[in-house]
């Protein structure tokens, strides 16, 4: 059985790309490419002609039947993103499983992470980390992401773009509360590489006032721990946040009233003004 190597590349400088990986890729028959006109200047900087096949989201389902073909001719082949490590919020999940349900070789090729690097640059524990990728951009799905992020037991590592990122910032700040630290990371391992460390509120302030550019990476702290169990009287809770809402408050404005009128942990305000839209639904 043939080989698909899954080949980590730089997600900006490109002397990060390791040497078994230009090896592996000057090795294969084809390599993947999420965008062929930017893995091509990776292989011209490596002085590698190996064909590029496109594979992106709008053409991976048509293009397992060839991928498999290939593979049973005995070609490797190598799977690379537009940068970083492929499948992490990229294309080539379906292909991957395709392959291995195959009985093919899968090889992982580590390398550049966004993610870690964001990770160990923000200094908040790296011990335990959760990955959510990008955020919903409005409703319900961005409220019970945002849920999900307040209340972490562990570090959370997330994607933004520049555009949406004072937006991004703000809701963590509403949801998490103003003092949950967070860090940005700006343009990793390039040349205006940037990591602003400090309060939800003060990223929101200080990007509010020095627009963003480049890829985006927001890295939350874990949720407090509690000493006990919170005290939270859930019928003054719940009488206070269907009012609200039934005042025409959004979900999370309400959760701030109520944590600020009745003095609870503001995750626990969030999760039973939750509860409450959802049986509103």
């Amino acid at each position: 059985m043939a080989t698909l190597y899954l080949i980590s590349t730089p997600i900006g400088n490109l002397s990060d790309l390791s040497a078994r990986a230009g090896e592996v890729l000057g090795g294969v028959s084809r390599v993947l490419a999420e965008d062929t006109r930017r893995s091509r200047i990776l292989l011209k900087h490596l002085g590698i002609g190996t064909p590029l096949v496109s594979l992106h989201a709008h053409n991976e389902a048509s293009r397992v039947a060839s991928v498999l073909d290939w593979l049973g001719e005995g070609e490797d082949l190598a799977l690379v993103s537009d940068a970083g490590t492929p499948l992490i919020s990229d294309p080539g999940q379906r292909m991957v499983e395709a392959v291995v349900e195959a009985g093919h070789t899968l090889v992982p090729i580590p390398g550049p992470s966004a993610v870690l690097t964001a990770l160990l640059g923000s200094a908040l524990p790296a011990d335990r980390f959760t990955f959510l990728g990008f955020s919903p951009r409005s409703g319900r799905d961005r409220e019970a992401f945002l849920e999900r992020v307040a209340g972490a037991e562990e570090t959370v590592v997330l994607f933004e773009s520049p555009e949406r990122l004072v937006a991004l910032l703000g809701d963590v700040a509403d949801v998490c509360g103003e003092g949950r630290r967070v860090a940005v990371g700006r343009e990793m391992t390039k040349i205006h590489e940037e990591f602003f460390r400090g309060t939800a509120e003060e990223a929101r302030a200080h990007y509010g006032e020095h627009r963003a550019k480049g890829e985006v990476s927001v890295v939350v702290e874990a949720a407090p721990l509690s000493d006990g169990p919170d005290e939270v009287d859930e019928a003054a809770a719940q009488a206070l946040g269907h009012a609200l809402l039934e005042s025409g408050q959004k979900p999370s404005a309400a959760a701030r009233e109520v944590a600020r009128r009745l003095g609870i942990p503001r995750n626990a305000a969030y999760r039973v003004v939750q509860s409450l839209s959802r049986k509103d639904e």
